[in-house]
């Protein structure tokens, strides 16, 4: 039975999670917001490459719900 692998990356108001086996590879993180997600490097996901507000917009994109994310509380 294949584990069902979850990663966490955050930053000071989210949290983006990506669940790689719900993940369509359909390159639309990585072509939209590449100062954030490359999978060229490891870890693939760098919250400090643009706004939250823009990280946001692009997870929310995500056709197949692979990256979601989690607002931390104030």
């Amino acid at each position: 039975m294949e584990k069902d692998i979850t990663m966490k990356y955050s930053n000071e108001d989210i949290t983006v999670v990506w669940k790689p086996k719900m993940c369509q590879h359909s390159t639309i993180c990585w072509k939209q917001l590449r100062e954030v997600f490359d999978p060229s490097v490891r870890p693939w996901v760098k919250m400090e490459g643009a706004t939250t507000e823009r990280i946001i917009e692009q997870v929310d994109r995500c056709p197949s719900g692979a990256l979601s994310y989690i607002k931390k509380e104030e």
